[in-house]
């Protein structure tokens, strides 16, 4: 598929995505976040990609909706927020957990609104010393979304989560490290180096038993302990018989390397 709004480059089993309207800083229209979701679900389909790598072009990560898309004043009463919530944002992020590959997301600079809640909703992620993050929705009415209402309390806790969201307050990458919404801060000039070999590594590993811990996870936002043991349980059976397990134990007794091959 020719891409018009995203850069979409595979190497060493990564796809790194790169949202690619630096002009209006990487801000979403209709366009791009279908974009978007068809390479990751080829990522899914495909057995050539194991990780992938979600960054932004120019000096911005994503600055959530572009909102040029709005209607006019004399239109807006009839426009319907909720339902570009559901047709577009709601599919992104589910597609982004549902999809059993490491996701690594590289924020390169400012992530506003959708824009922060889509990195969040990946499985590590990576912010340059630039970046910031800011739930931009209540500076105009709005209510956060994109899982935000969901990951964010969960990251930094119900508080911290409700002065991000109610006050609009801008977070720097420092912060965002030390509360717990990021996985590292990295200088601006090597972000992408440091997350691309992050996302070789990933690669390089049991792609299958890490897409295994990926559903585990998910489903401990929700499960009771009863449950999520019974779901380990099940997971480890399925983790067991995968050929990377073999590989692994016999390059353990062989004293060798693994091979892995996600399988």
């Amino acid at each position: 598929m020719a891409y018009n709004f995203i850069l979409v480059d595979i190497e060493s089993g990564v796809m790194k995505i790169t949202l690619n309207r630096p002009d209006v800083l990487n801000s979403f229209n209709a366009a791009m976040a279908h974009e978007l979701r068809t390479a990751l679900d080829s990522a899914r389909a495909g057995k050539s990609v194991h990780a992938v790598l979600l960054t932004g072009a120019g000096r911005a990560f994503c600055a959530g909706q572009d909102l040029s898309e709005v209607p006019a004043s004399t239109a807006r009463e009839a426009f319907d927020i909720g339902a570009t919530v559901r047709g577009t944002y709601n599919p992104l992020i589910r597609t982004i957990r549902k999809l059993e590959l490491p996701v690594v997301c590289a924020v390169n600079g400012v992530a506003a609104g959708a824009g922060a809640n889509l990195a969040i909703a990946c499985d590590i992620v990576l912010a340059s010393e630039n970046a910031s993050f800011i739930q931009s929705f209540a500076k105009v009415g709005l209510v956060p979304d994109s899982g935000g209402t969901f990951f964010l309390p969960r990251l930094i806790g119900m508080a911290r989560a409700t002065a991000a969201m109610m006050t609009g307050e801008k977070i720097t990458a420092q912060r965002a490290w030390e509360i717990g919404m990021v996985y590292r801060v990295c200088p601006a000039d090597t972000l992408q180096q440091e997350a691309m070999t992050l996302a070789t590594e990933l690669a390089a590993m049991p792609t299958r038993g890490l897409g295994l811990t990926k559903r585990g996870l998910n489903a401990s936002l929700s499960n009771d302990l009863d449950a999520q043991l019974d779901l380990e349980a099940n997971l480890q059976r399925e983790a067991g018989r995968t050929h990377d397990f073999v590989e692994g134990v016999n390059a353990f007794l062989e004293k060798r390397k693994p091979n892995f091959t996600g399988e």
